[in-house]
């Protein structure tokens, strides 16, 4: 699969359009924000760069907080996944993988360690800080699936695994996008108009 998904492309910006995002592979229209199905952060709003405090640019850095709406009727289970819709390659960088999340509406506390976690693209169980080459600007997309079965993959699972034992499951899934510059101090307030 070469091209981004038409259905998708309203909800993300033009530089995160990988198509091999997980949501291009496994969403679709009728799937998209399905029920009012929404995914937001109390900590950035969509488009918005991250705070240094959740990258690499800080020691004690740790994952921004999440909320989202109550997903379908029947749905089992909510999966979480953070990929670099920057990255060159046939896959985007993976930099975190969640599941076991109640199928209900709830959040994730800012640094808070969810249910279950598989290995992110350095191989390990975590939030992998965003860092970016300085003055290098990356586009990080969330993306939140609900599924009508539980899932059974071992914590500490791939990407590939997750992306395979959820194929026919998702009853509905949502998108936040955010973006983080790498370099410079806290003059990124600067650069938030350029990107509209």
């Amino acid at each position: 699969m070469t091209d981004f998904p038409a259905w998708l492309a309203p909800h993300v910006p033009a530089p995160a359009r990988h198509p091999g995002l997980a949501v291009a592979k496994l969403g679709s229209a009728q799937l998209y924000a399905r029920g009012g199905f929404a995914l937001i952060s109390p900590a950035f709003n969509a488009g918005e760069a991250l705070d240094p405090s959740f990258t690499a640019a800080e020691e004690d850095a740790v994952a921004p907080p999440l909320e989202w709406s109550a997903p379908p009727p029947g749905t089992q289970e909510l999966v979480l996944m953070v990929e670099d819709a920057s990255a060159k390659g046939a896959e985007p960088a993976c930099h975190w993988l969640v599941w076991g999340l109640a199928g209900q509406r709830g959040k994730l506390l800012e640094g808070e360690v969810p249910p279950r976690t598989g290995k992110n693209a350095l191989g390990n169980s975590e939030w992998l800080l965003p860092a970016p080459p300085e003055g290098e600007t990356r586009h990080y997309l969330f993306q939140l699936f609900a599924t009508d079965l539980p899932l059974v993959l071992m914590p500490g699972a791939g990407r590939a695994e997750l992306l395979a034992s959820l194929q026919g499951t998702i009853t509905a899934c949502a998108v936040l996008h955010a973006t983080f510059t790498g370099g410079g101090e806290d003059d990124d307030a600067d650069f938030e108009d350029d990107d509209f």
